[in-house]
């Protein structure tokens, strides 16, 4: 037994009379904050993952340029 338009059209009556115009958008509003909020964190984690790499690879470049500078002979860099 699937729902018609007819059904739909008396629940949303129904809930709307309940709850009013304002709750209905009150409840709308809080669920758009969420899920900006939402996808704000999901882009703030990807940069963060970003940043993290960047430091990632600025210290193994560091490490390896310290490595390389103590391989060779102090005659050789003078």
């Amino acid at each position: 037994m699937a729902p018609t338009w007819f059904k739909l059209l008396i629940v949303a009556f129904l809930i709307f009379a309940l709850f009013g115009r304002g709750r209905i958008s009150d409840v709308m509003g809080d669920i758009a904050k969420g899920i900006k909020s939402f996808k704000r964190g999901m882009s703030d984690d990807a940069t963060a993952d970003a940043d993290q790499k960047a430091i990632e690879d600025r210290a193994a470049a560091t490490i390896d340029a310290k490595a390389g500078a103590r391989d060779t002979p102090r005659a050789a860099q003078a």
